[in-house]
């Protein structure tokens, strides 16, 4: 079977080091173009990952009759435009997170790969862990009970990335809560099959000349009464991403969540009486995410399969995050 051809926008080390490989492992997908700012620096990276046409704009690689999709690795201010002129290039689209820099964009997205007749994936990849799955499955088997409180954390040392315009309002939107707090947010809605009523936000700075926070609390109430709390930070000196589910009969938690091609321990605790749990550990292995979110995406494409990293999850997620930045 002829396989999906995909050029990426925005070649940097995120895309060298995850996607790339990512697409060139993934069952039924072609990486054949890139395109970076310099025409030099475009034509040295496609020779180094193999991949046969190197551009230095955006226009120039949508043009390329060779390409079904785009996976746009972009800085977030790109992704609405670059998205939405794919999509007229009849280019099926593959979008990093955070989705867009507001609602308003996400929304001229979704319309513009409708009407273009083109799928709209953005790339929360954490909901396809088979430790997001376990956990779901395990709530919804009613095994730890009615679920109070959810709390997620995702912090790192944001002086260790390559992304100058990181704290840059103007070109990503918001800091941690964009970032790296998606992602928790993601996997939260996820887990309660459930959409946040409520958000308040404690930022720290509060954005102001155009910067923006460095960490960040989300406290969120959702529409079947559950609670959850988000901590997001750049300024932290570990890269640690952790979650925990409390419920009324027991914990379920897990270090590490967001990662894939590695073995994650995954915490069962159940009420044994009075307060004491009895806990067991199921160690999971967990494959890489973004060529799992890439298989899914080609099977979209190729046979119209469902999928669940939609544009309209992705709008979800975003309205949340900008009632976050306002709060």
């Amino acid at each position: 079977m002829t396989p999906v051809r995909f050029g990426i926008l925005g070649f940097g080390r995120f895309a060298g080091h995850a996607i790339a490989p990512a697409i060139q492992q993934a069952r039924g997908a072609e990486l054949v173009a890139l395109q970076k700012r310099s025409s030099e620096a475009a034509r040295e990276a496609a020779s180094q990952y193999g991949v046969r046409h190197s551009f230095d704009t955006v226009e120039a690689l949508l043009r390329c009759p060779e390409i079904d999709a785009v996976f746009i690795c972009s800085a977030n201010s790109a992704h609405a435009p670059e998205a939405i002129l794919a999509a007229r290039h009849g280019k099926h689209v593959l979008v990093e997170k955070p989705m867009a820099l507001d609602v308003a964009e996400a929304e001229r997205m979704i319309a513009a790969c409708r009407e273009a007749n083109v799928r709209l994936m953005v790339a929360h990849m954490v909901r396809l862990s088979p430790v997001a799955r376990r956990m779901k499955n395990l709530i919804a088997g009613g095994e730890i009970g009615r679920v109070t409180h959810v709390r997620s954390e995702f912090l790192y040392d944001s002086r260790l990335s390559h992304r100058a315009w990181l704290t840059d309002a103007r070109v990503a939107g918001g800091g941690p809560v964009f970032d790296v707090g998606v992602h928790c947010l993601d996997t939260i809605r996820f887990l309660l099959d459930d959409e946040p009523v409520d958000v308040r936000a404690e930022l720290d700075p509060l954005p102001a000349n155009g910067q923006t926070e460095r960490t960040a609390a989300l406290a969120l109430r959702f529409g079947k009464g559950t609670t959850a709390s988000i901590l997001c930070s750049y300024e932290s000196p570990v890269r640690r991403s952790y979650i925990e589910v409390i419920g009324t009969e027991g914990i379920l938690s897990a270090l590490d969540f967001t990662r894939g091609g590695v073995s994650v321990k995954l915490e069962i605790g159940l009420r044994a009486g009075g307060e004491r749990l009895e806990a067991r550990f199921e160690e999971i292995e967990v494959p890489n995410l973004y060529v799992a979110e890439v298989e899914q995406f080609v099977e979209a494409i190729r046979a119209g399969a469902a999928f669940e990293l939609t544009g309209e999850n992705g709008l979800a997620n975003q309205r949340v995050l900008d009632a976050a930045i306002r709060a």
